[in-house]
């Protein structure tokens, strides 16, 4: 899979998330340690356009009984259950949490990266980002200095990620109360600072900062 996508994907390249360069953005983590969240991922659906994101289902949450290890990533706090399926294929947007998150990939996928200390003014450059392949069933902690934002499919069927935070991220539209640095532009959602492409009308006309320059980034396959 890795190399028919880095043949299909001239302008970068995709390297394994098991490959050195991921550790700067996170770490790969005990996928047997979270067979109930996969368990719950597969009685969810992927929608026939676009993604579905759900910050937290609670459903979710009382499905999965031993929460021990999700207790000792976030350090016994509040954390939602959530997960985002779709059809994504493009950048489209970087965001970061002042908290780390826990990705649950249930099917193969691609993720786009790449570091908060990276932004100067308000901007991004796109050519900055590295792309990493994701196998399914794999779980990963993506840390707080890390840029991200949805994943990107590897086939015609879609993905289904499983999004774990500390509870009420994402949840709310919030704006700064007061505007002291940079950053404080950045704020898009409670405890999600977002950075938007100039191609992402969407996320724009809802308010996002448009701040990444480069390519819009297509993941193909």
């Amino acid at each position: 899979m890795l190399q028919k996508l880095n043949e299909k994907n001239h302008g970068f390249s995709i390297k394994h998330v098991s490959s050195e360069s991921f550790s700067q953005y996170g770490k790969v983590l005990d996928s047997s340690l979270f067979r109930e969240a996969f368990s719950y991922l597969d009685q969810t659906e992927i929608p026939n356009i676009g993604n579905y994101y759900i910050a937290h289902d609670q459903q979710f949450a009382d499905f999965v009984n031993d929460k021990s290890v999700y207790a000792d990533v976030f350090g016994y706090m509040p954390i939602q259950f959530g997960y985002v399926n779709g059809n994504n294929s493009f950048l489209n947007a970087l965001e970061f949490h002042k908290s780390s998150e826990i990705n649950l990939i249930h099917t193969p996928l691609v993720l786009l990266l790449g570091k908060v200390n990276d932004i100067h003014n308000n901007e991004y450059d796109s050519g900055l980002l590295e792309a990493f392949y994701i196998p399914s069933d794999t779980v990963i902690e993506i840390y707080s200095s890390t840029l991200h934002f949805s994943p990107c499919k590897v086939n015609d069927s879609g993905f289904k990620c499983g999004v774990i935070l500390p509870y009420g991220t994402n949840m709310d539209f919030v704006k700064a109360s007061h505007f002291h640095s940079n950053e404080d532009y950045l704020l898009f959602k409670t405890n999600k600072w977002l950075l938007a492409h100039h191609e992402n009308d969407t996320l724009i006309q809802k308010g996002a900062y448009k701040g990444i320059k480069g390519i819009n980034y297509q993941v193909k396959y």
